[in-house]
């Protein structure tokens, strides 16, 4: 038979014709079964999709730190962060579990061959700290954080987190980051690279290490990863302020002279090389850093504060590690006050050893807890009041949270817990949430989150969200992949923002 010819097809035979008309029939169908599930991509939905599309910041390297707006009406300016490095139990401070008060030293049912980080478990343990209700709500807390829990009214807890992993140094990332390998961008880093910061002549993102040193993954926590470097948090404390800021031996006018004729001889260096982005960024991070020259002195200047609120915070305490950590509360609270748009402070860190002087309470978990829960109580308690009496908290967030739980469990021959990443607690306090408020639940023994269940995605998200960024589309494109805090996961969690 003569072949049959048809536009844009080569000749074929009947055999031919008959095998590719079968083809396109499937084609048709296929079609079809797509377009039932709503999966046939068109211009239509590609619009609509237009509201998904990454939104980059618009960075000027000449003011990389310059004020940016957000992508809706925020509802907080800024975030303090409150990080208890080495998984504080939710067991011994926010999260009552009467059945485990009351099962205390009987066998976990279903858990008969449970094995966790470090090994085999023995019986549940009830919390080793009473519980008691606070504030006008009614709140259960323990006595390890009495301070902390008479704030209850004004907290929003979140008793459903999960984490990732067990093990310190990826879950410090995980929270920190929202991944747990090395070389992300931290949470702060990405709301600088967001927003920027009102304040010019401070850092946008500080980082205030624990007085007895950094946290496991040490500057995983405030790195900016892949980001430029220029948005990555600036590590100091009060007893460790940044060095190198003593001007020279020189009058202040010199120093202004001086200062004057370099910014001269930088600008017209950077007019002789148009759009060098790095050298600008690098321009730029001199500058800043001769700023911070005269901003930082004052804002490190603890001893400028009344002598009721140095009590209050207990800053002048016998024992140097509280009273180190009562100061980094100060200096929190006064970086909050200038405009600095993202503070993380940390309490605990590895240098001393497991457990000595962070959370990691394997072994003796009361003995270590009766040392640490003191320095944090005190003085975090005097700081969330101390922002809510100056009228901080209308615009600030504040979160605190740590990289997983404890088991209900004692770990077995030891009177301490092992790592518990299905669930644990953390809350939030100040713009744009609700308080008193209580948000997900874990099981009946503090084991496992079973209801609202969230992740540490989630919880990033809904700090975003109340700063007015969209977590799906605050991206960096970087190796081929647009970037975001929350991965490609993350929900905002809804129920506990504000009305």
């Amino acid at each position: 038979m003569a072949d049959v010819s048809l536009p844009g097809i080569d000749s074929l035979s009947r055999r031919g014709f008959l095998r590719h008309a079968a083809a396109g029939l499937g084609n048709i169908a296929l079609a079809h079964l797509l377009h039932g599930e709503g999966l046939l991509g068109d211009p239509a939905a590609a619009s609509d999709r237009d509201d998904q599309a990454p939104l980059r910041p618009a960075i000027d390297p000449v003011r990389p730190h310059a004020e940016r707006a957000a992508h809706f009406a925020p509802r907080a300016k800024n975030v303090l962060v409150i990080f208890c490095s080495g998984a504080i139990s939710q067991l011994e401070t926010f999260d009552y579990k009467p059945a485990l008060a009351r099962l205390d030293g009987q066998p976990m049912p279903g858990a008969e061959a449970l094995v966790t980080f470090q090994g085999e478990n023995g019986n549940l343990a009830g919390p080793l700290y009473r519980f008691r209700p606070r504030g006008e709500c009614g709140k259960m807390t323990s006595d390890l954080l009495p301070q902390l829990g008479e704030l209850a009214d004004r907290m929003c807890f979140i008793h459903s987190l999960t984490s990732k992993t067990n093990t310190h140094g990826p879950g410090e990332n995980f929270m920190s980051t929202g991944f747990t390998l090395d070389g992300f961008p931290s949470m702060g880093a990405w709301v600088n690279y967001a927003l920027g910061t009102e304040n010019q002549d401070l850092p946008a993102f500080v980082a205030i290490p624990d007085p007895r040193g950094v946290p496991q993954s040490g500057s995983n926590n405030w790195s900016a990863g892949f980001i430029p470097a220029v948005f990555q948090g600036t590590p100091f404390s009060a007893s460790s302020p940044v060095r190198h800021l003593a001007a020279p031996d020189a009058t202040p006018a010199q120093e202004q002279a001086t200062r004057t004729f370099l910014q001269a001889l930088n600008e017209r260096h950077l007019a002789r090389h148009p759009g060098d982005t790095e050298l600008a960024a690098r321009i730029a991070s001199y500058e800043l850093a001769a700023r911070m020259q005269l901003s930082l002195p004052e804002v490190g200047a603890i001893e400028q504060e009344s002598a009721h609120t140095l009590a209050a915070y207990g800053a002048n305490d016998a024992n140097p590690v509280k009273a180190g950590f009562a100061r980094n509360c100060i200096l929190a609270r006064r970086l909050i006050e200038r405009g600095v748009r993202f503070v993380q402070l940390f309490n605990g860190a590895y240098a001393m050893g497991e457990g000595v002087g962070n959370w990691d309470g394997h072994k003796t978990l009361r003995k270590q807890y009766d040392v640490h829960g003191p320095i944090l109580d005190q003085a975090a308690a005097a700081l969330l009041k101390d922002m809510s009496q100056r009228g901080l908290l209308a615009d600030t967030l504040v979160a605190f949270c740590t990289e997983f739980g404890r088991m209900p469990t004692f770990q077995k021959g030891a009177s301490g817990r092992d790592h518990n990443p299905h669930g644990f607690t953390a809350w939030l306090a100040g713009a744009g949430v609700k308080a008193p408020f209580t948000y997900g639940a874990t099981d009946e023994f503090g084991h496992r989150a079973i209801e609202n269940v969230a992740t540490v995605y989630d919880f990033h998200a809904t700090i975003l969200h109340l700063l007015g960024l969209d977590h799906r589309r605050l991206t960096y494109y970087h190796n081929g992949i647009e970037r975001r805090l929350t991965d490609v996961h993350g929900e905002v969690i809804r129920g506990i923002l504000a009305g």
